[in-house]
């Protein structure tokens, strides 16, 4: 009798659409909802998206899962609320997206739920655990319809102790590379352990999950410069493991954020229904991916009624040869641009990393852009280029062209230049900096945008700064350091950001989670953090509950 490894995991959900994603211990047909699915093959692993269509909108369409004709999902006795498929309602009714990013997969009792400071082990209390213990007791109209994971959903150089012990194992503790992962077979542990928490894996099964990568899900500062890059490909073991993430990626995120329509379009796909085991054409694919940004995307949308959530891939996709640093290509970017037009009521920019820092940080990374391109000369480039990847300033400000080219969409959005009218709001959504805060964005005077423009950073969900890492992110958010880190930046040459932002709201360092409430032009947002009960959350069904740090409207 097959069984259950992994899922079930419900991924995209329109309002008369799904797709529910399972992961097998063998070859066999999965069945939902009277739909079926025959499972393929990847290096000895099985999987499994079921498509459904023809689905009623706004309700809730409880199931189970069934393989080869038993019944595996939901388990016996299970304490959850029964799973469901909740289509979207129609358009101009209230919708919630939560979102968040940056989340390690370690035990629920001490010490990794102290604090850093108490323990290195220490990451306190996982949010999305949280969630899942509040939503237990709600009535599911207050559960959130949608869940963007913006980047990091494992960790492939920081991995538990149970994915420690498999490799030591596998290949023998001081094996290159040491405690982290090296290749697909080793990712998908990652996965195992990250997704099969029984919290977890229910608010899975329940919840509309959208995803993109970030740099720990390959590696910490993936693509951060050409230098950085060709450092990496001279270590022995960095082909398996790009290969291995990517292959990895494609089955256990990808996949799953593409529509029904897209899915028939994708050429990887078709030939995963038609020939079912695909190990050698995922893994070609995967080296093209690596090699080449031509031919791949991983940026993806999907709407909620008229709200438009557009994906940013922006790690895979990097331009970094050359002066013309971008953070995705040219085709990907009208790509982006074509998706980003239409008549909205609110367009949302899922972008791991944030569009806009603390305005210090901003301009630090803007001048070292400039110094590592040479404007000070060639010793101050290799110094510049140390500086970049011991300080991770490669976010978008690094990517000076890119920066630029965002800001002139949303305003030129924002302004109803495209012939649709403005949306109500503009929110581009990021994670990755282990803190969260708001800030609101001010165009020229002249301009004619009327949406209003915001950036929403939501992280961790479970991996916490330690005492000096924060007071760093504080000090950065200084007035003084921004004049200085400005100062810099016009001294190498950098001209003035075409827009003005200033942080409103923040900043805070906890475990944390973000909810958007969509109701026709109106939009709420609020930031939640983790916060044990009176147990300290070290009894496996202790209290963990969510703490309002800030709610505000948008729109």
């Amino acid at each position: 009798m097959p069984q259950l490894v992994l899922g079930p995991t419900l991924r995209y959900v329109s309002e008369t659409e799904a797709t529910v994603w399972v992961e097998t211990d063998g070859p066999c047909q999965v069945a939902i909802l009277d739909r079926t699915a025959r499972t393929f093959e990847v290096a000895g692993h099985h999987y499994g998206l079921v498509i459904l269509e023809g689905l009623n909108p706004g309700t809730a369409h409880p199931y189970a899962v069934t393989l080869d004709g038993d019944h595996v999902w939901p388990l016996p006795g299970d304490v959850f609320p029964a799973c469901a498929i909740r289509t979207l309602p129609a358009a101009g009714e209230r919708v919630r997206v939560a979102f968040g990013s940056c989340r390690v997969s370690v035990p629920h009792h001490e010490p990794y739920t102290l604090p850093k400071d108490q323990d290195p082990r220490g990451r306190e209390i996982d949010a999305a655990y949280a969630l899942t213990r509040r939503m237990r007791a709600q009535d599911p109209a207050e559960w959130p319809h949608a869940m963007l994971w913006l980047g990091d959903q494992v960790y492939a150089d920081e991995v538990s102790p149970r994915t420690r012990a498999f490799i030591a194992r596998r290949r023998g503790a001081d094996s290159e590379p040491r405690n982290e992962v090296a290749d697909f077979e080793e990712y998908t542990r990652l996965y195992r352990e990250s997704w099969t928490d029984p919290s977890v894996r229910w608010l899975l099964s329940t919840v509309s999950n959208s995803m993109i990568w970030d740099d720990h899900d390959v590696h910490d500062d993936w693509n951060t410069s050409e230098a950085w890059l060709h450092e990496m490909r001279r270590r022995s073991w960095w082909d398996e493991r790009i290969v291995g993430a990517i292959m990895s990626y494609w089955l256990y995120q990808h996949i799953g954020n593409l529509s029904p329509s897209h899915l028939r379009e994708d050429e990887m796909f078709a030939a995963a229904c038609e020939e079912r085991e695909i190990t050698g054409p995922l893994r070609a694919f995967a080296v093209r991916a690596d090699r080449e940004t031509a031919g791949t995307r991983w940026s993806y949308c999907r709407d909620f009624g008229a709200t438009r959530l557009l994906v940013l891939d922006s790690r895979a996709g990097r331009v970094l040869e050359g002066d013309a640093r971008r953070m995705v290509d040219e085709h990907e970017w009208e790509w982006i641009s074509d998706h980003a037009r239409g008549e909205f009521d609110h367009l949302l920019l899922g972008t791991t990393l944030p569009w806009l820092l603390a305005p210090g940080m901003h301009h630090l990374e803007a001048w070292n852009e400039a110094v590592c391109a040479g404007a000070w000369g060639p010793a101050a480039a290799r110094a510049g280029e140390r500086v970049r990847q011991g300080l991770d300033l490669e976010h978008w400000a690094a990517f000076d062209d890119s920066f630029d080219r965002l800001a002139q969409l949303t305003r030129e959005i924002g302004a109803g230049e495209h012939g649709a009218p403005p949306p109500a709001s503009i929110v581009a959504l990021s994670g990755d900096v282990h803190h969260a805060y708001l800030a609101n964005v001010a165009y020229p005077r002249g301009a004619g945008v009327r949406s209003h423009v915001w950036q929403a950073v939501c992280s961790p969900l479970r991996n916490p700064l330690d005492a000096h890492e924060r007071a760093a992110v504080r000090a950065a958010m200084r007035p003084g350091v921004a004049a200085l880190t400005h100062a810099l930046a016009r001294a190498a040459g950098v001209e003035d950001p075409p827009i003005r932002w200033r942080v409103c709201d923040g900043p805070w360092f906890d475990n944390q989670i973000a909810t958007l409430d969509v109701e026709g032009r109106s939009l709420r947002l609020e930031i939640e953090r983790a916060r044990p009960g009176e147990d300290r959350g070290t009894a496996p069904g202790g209290e963990r509950r969510l703490e309002t740090v800030l709610e505000r409207r948008l729109a």
